[in-house]
Parts: structure tokens; C-alpha cells; sequence
């Protein structure tokens, strides 16, 4: 599934799956849950930039590392955006080159520092000792635990998604995760499972995910700080306490930037009436080779779409117990916040 849609509903959902595992993480996964679902984007896809400025409005637009020709607000010229920071310039591919990695940590280094890959079956190993670093050096509160098992749901997601590793099978018009397709995975999850199954204000959503705050922790796992703790010395590799300034603008950027792109997102993914018909936008139907909204709906029920989400967040979860088996901090957590409301009131209404 493409961009923030896609990783938002893995999330809700391997938060639904840790809660009915009884995962100790569930409570506070759902107690700081718009720095949860941050994590789950912005934790990892730093390349969350303006790629160009609208040369008619002088307004910024497009995705990072996405080429863009002309404006999607007028269809006029665009210039190159690029952050300013330090005396240098920096246009997303690089932002991209430098971090994107980092985040990723098992795939997406450029071709120099791919001998810096984590491998995936020590991918437990490396998020268990951020946890514990989070826990042991990084103060008290739980927020930031919340925003890392958010990232951890974006890496597997998007090494499945990606067939960076088996584990999905998704057969949806032309392949698991193309072009023609990513529009059909969005707006499905949109409108046919967060609105009407999951009864999700996007809106809501995504604005909270956006006003969440960057969290420390996350230069620590991108391994862009001063090494200390469990992490480096498991991990000693690639380590650049240089980048810090940098990528605590770019965090920031990301920030900024998203809470821009929420209503123009929501706009995008909007569906009009045409008769008895939903219809989405003509943009999005020629995405797809020209199908209206009701043949895309058809299309990913016939492709088990929502099996191949299910199976993302069991995949997702796994992980999650896997980082809780290597972390006896996390072990010694509570499941839950204590008695529910008809435990409560069956121990405390009055006898007579």
C-alpha cells in the first residue's frame, strides 16, 4: 500500500492483533497512540519533503525523491524545493540518501553503505537494544516506547509489501505493490475498511500523527547520535554522530510538511456520488488504467485483500513478541491498565 494510508492501517491493525495477543506493549501502544502511528510513518519515511514550489501560488507540493513537472495546484511551473540548513543545500534525494537506510534498517541504503544492512534475522536484536536504551537511558515515560513499536510495524510492512521478504501474497491487478495499483490498496482501506468496517476519522488521524512530537530516540536508532548504550554495542557499525543536526531538521521538516499534506490527501482520497455510484477522482481512475471505484473494490475483494492485511499485522505482532522475548523490561510490564469498567462495577456496585 502506498505512503501514509497504508502504513497507518498496518498499524491499527497490529495494535488490534497485540491486544488480543495480550501483548504487554498494547497498553501503551493505545495509550500514546498518535505517537504510535507517527512512528509507524514518520519513523521511518524521512523523505516526507516537499519535492518542488509552485511557482503560481509559491506554495510547496509533491513527495520527496517524486518527480514532479508541473504543479498539482495550478498546473503551472515548478522550482525545486530544497532545506536550507547550516549553509548547505539539501534536496530530498539527498535527505533520502543519507537517512533512508538508517530508518529502514534492512533494506533501502544507497549502494556505498549497504554493507551496513541489518540483516532480518537480527532484526529482534537491534530493536530490542533501542528498546532497552529507550527504557534504560532515555528518561521516564513510555511515549517514546509506543513511537518505536510504530516504527518496528513500518519495517516489517514495508519489507513485506515491497517482497524485500516473503511472508505476502497479494495478487491485485497487476502484482503485490506497483503504480497501477497502490491507488485501489489506498482507497479501499480508506473508505471500505477504516471508514465503514473500523468507523476511523482519518481526519482525526492523521492530524494527530502529524502534531506528534519528534522523539529522541529516533536519532539513537538511526544511529545518527554519540554511541552509547546496548545499541552500539551490539551494533557498532555506522554510527554518525555528525548527521545529528541535520536530521533533527529534517524531523522536524517531516512534521511540518505532513500536517500540509493531510487535506490534500483527504481531498484526494475524497468520493463523489454520481447516481447510486461512488466515484473517486479521474486522476486516481487513470492511475489504475481507468477503473471507477466500484470495479476496484471488486478487484481487491476477489485478490483477499483484506487477508493479505491480516497477515501483515500477525507478521507485524510477531515482531512484537519477538523484541518483548528479548526484553525482560518490557516482560515485566502490565498487560493492561487494570480492571475494566464491568469488572470494576461488579466488585463495587452496591450489594443492597
Amino acid at each position: 500500500m502506498s505512503g501514509i494510508i497504508g502504513h497507518t492501517m498496518y498499524a491499527v491493525l497490529a495494535g488490534r492483533a497485540a491486544e488480543h495477543r495480550r501483548l504487554p506493549v498494547a497498553r501503551f501502544i493505545h495509550q500514546h497512540y498518535a505517537s504510535y502511528l507517527c512512528g509507524a510513518y514518520l519513523g521511518c519515511d524521512i523523505q516526507t519533503l516537499p519535492e518542488a514550489i509552485c511557482v503560481d501560488t509559491g506554495k510547496e507540493v509533491g513527495y520527496g525523491t517524486a518527480p514532479l513537472e508541473k504543479s498539482p495546484l495550478t498546473g503551472g511551473e515548478v522550482r525545486p524545493w530544497s532545506l536550507e540548513f547550516e549553509g548547505k543545500t539539501y534536496r530530498p534525494a539527498d535527505i533520502h540518501g543519507l537517512f533512508y537506510g538508517r530508518s529502514h534498517l534492512v533494506f533501502g541504503w544507497k549502494p556505498t553503505e549497504r554493507v551496513h544492512s541489518v540483516p532480518w534475522d537480527h532484526l529482534a536484536d537491534y530493536c530490542a537494544a533501542v528498546v532497552d536504551d529507550a527504557i534504560d537511558r532515555f528518561g521516564a515515560g513510555e511515549r517514546k516506547l509506543a513511537y518505536l513499536f510504530g516504527w518496528m510495524a513500518h519495517i516489517v510492512s514495508d519489507s513485506l509489501i515491497k517482497s524485500i521478504q516473503p511472508g505476502i501474497e497479494l495478487d491485485l491487478l497487476d502484482g503485490k505493490y506497483t503504480p497501477n495499483n497502490r491507488p485501489i490498496q489506498d482507497l479501499v482501506t480508506f473508505h471500505e475498511i477504516g471508514v465503514k468496517e473500523f468507523g476511523l476519522n482519518w481526519s482525526a488521524l492523521l492530524g494527530d500523527l502529524a502534531e506528534a512530537p519528534v522523539e529522541p530516540i529516533q536519532l539513537h536508532y538511526m544511529r545518527a547520535t554519540r554511541p552509547e548504550g546496548t545499541l552500539p554495542e551490539q551494533f557498532s557499525n555506522a554510527w554518525a554522530p555528525h548527521l545529528e543536526p541535520l536530521l533533527r531538521a529534517v524531523l522536524n521538516e517531516n512534521r511540518r510538511y505532513q500536517a500540509i499534506r493531510n487535506p490534500r490527501l483527504l481531498k484526494e482520497y475524497e468520493l463523489t456520488k454520481n447516481g447510486v455510484r461512488w466515484e473517486c477522482s479521474e486522476k486516481l481512475s487513470r492511475q489504475t488504467g481507468g477503473l471507477r471505484y466500484n470495479e476496484m473494490v471488486g478487484l481487491a475483494d476477489r485478490a483477499d485483500f483484506r487477508h493479505a492485511l491480516w497477515s501483515m499485522a500477525e507478521a507485524i505482532a510477531d515482531l512484537f513478541v519477538q523484541v518483548i522475548n528479548r526484553s525482560p523490561a518490557l516482560q515485566s510490564m502490565p498487560e493492561s491498565s487494570g480492571p475494566t469498567w464491568p469488572e470494576i462495577t461488579s466488585k463495587w456496585k452496591a450489594k443492597r
